[in-house]
């Protein structure tokens, strides 16, 4: 059992296979038994499903801290874990309100109706768990070879927030997106859905033997993961100017993904009421590129202070939208709905 021990990413190897357990086992139980028949998961369930994830994430960041504790975890650049998975799972939970928009959209254009929606988010979270761990392994990679990275990291956070702030947003069109483009050039996919299948075999209509064809549900699914890849751009960035250890950021960005796929029936239909919240996430973006750069030259900035100033912005601009949009039922979440 000495291999446990192995040091993997400045960390034993069980801890990492504690972590993915974990993972593995929420996605069975979510998969195999709650959602064991598809069915159309409504807003109700969808916040109550996304108050157990958080609770599960809440949970794991108290083991963090009796783990930081008791000395059992040392983050490798000396930060505080507990301050700084908080503060990342925040980020990337605001972050990603705006995927579920584009989530939205893409499920509208492949017509997926809501009953399948929730099982091929789970099954992106595969996907997302091994593309943010190459993300995150490259920009590890990078800090510690070659230190001045952050800098970049640093200044490409507070010009994407200062844009944010004054560049209007543009319509996104799920047809032009290169995974649709190529998927529909290089693969045989359906008209038609095939249930909850992914592939199905089908007479090519050409040779008239059965081929392999992939369904809209998997072209869709590709592409939810290509828009999380992209929104990673972001993410990955903010909590590496966090914090550096591995462990931390990974493991932040995988607990608010794995809630994100809960909340997300709940937030498409209210994702409206949410609209002046990404300039409260863009002050967020500059306020973290300004404190990687005081913390490259003057030394580590207060990790409570950072964590209450994050919360504090956010709160802001969460209570500053529902104010502002207050009687507003709006119609931004149809998306979803034309897709039943």
């Amino acid at each position: 059992m000495d291999f446990l021990f192995y040091e993997f990413v400045n960390k034993p190897l069980w801890l990492w296979m504690m972590f993915l357990t974990i993972v593995i086992a929420l996605m069975v139980f979510d998969l195999g038994v709650l959602h064991k028949d598809d069915h159309e998961l409504g807003v109700a369930e969808s916040l109550k499903l996304s108050a157990f994830y958080i609770f599960i994430a809440i949970l794991f960041g108290g083991y963090i801290w009796w783990a930081w504790q008791n000395g059992t975890l040392v983050t490798s650049d000396g930060t505080n874990p507990v301050a700084s998975y908080f503060q990342g799972y925040i980020i990337e939970k605001v972050l990603s309100i705006d995927n579920v928009f584009v989530i939205s959209l893409i499920f509208g254009y492949f017509a997926i109706p809501r009953k399948y929606q929730y099982r091929a988010l789970v099954w992106g979270i595969i996907g997302v768990i091994i593309l943010r761990g190459i993300m995150i392994a490259i920009g590890a990679e990078l800090i510690s070879n070659y230190n001045w990275v952050t800098l970049v990291f640093a200044a490409f956070l507070a010009f994407t927030g200062i844009k944010m702030l004054v560049v209007p947003e543009g319509d996104t069109d799920v047809s032009k997106n290169p995974v649709v483009k190529l998927t529909a050039k290089y693969m045989n996919v359906t008209k038609d859905l095939h249930g909850q299948k992914f592939f199905v075999r089908q007479p090519h209509p050409t040779t008239g033997k059965l081929v392999l064809f992939a369904t809209p549900l998997f072209v869709a699914l590709i592409v939810i993961n290509f828009a999380d890849l992209i929104f990673a751009v972001d993410s990955v960035p903010a909590i590496f100017l966090i914090t550096t250890d591995t462990f931390i950021v990974y493991t932040a960005n995988i607990m608010a993904i794995l809630g994100l796929r809960a909340l997300y029936f709940a937030l498409a239909a209210l994702v409206h009421r949410f609209h002046y919240l990404k300039y409260a996430l863009a002050v967020v973006l500059i306020f973290i590129g300004l404190k990687g750069f005081y913390s490259y030259f003057f030394g580590k900035f207060d990790p409570y202070l950072s964590l209450a100033i994050t919360i504090g912005i956010i709160v802001a601009g969460i209570v500053y939208s529902l104010w502002k949009t207050r009687g507003d039922d709006g119609d931004h979440g149809t998306e979803v709905k034309a897709a039943e």
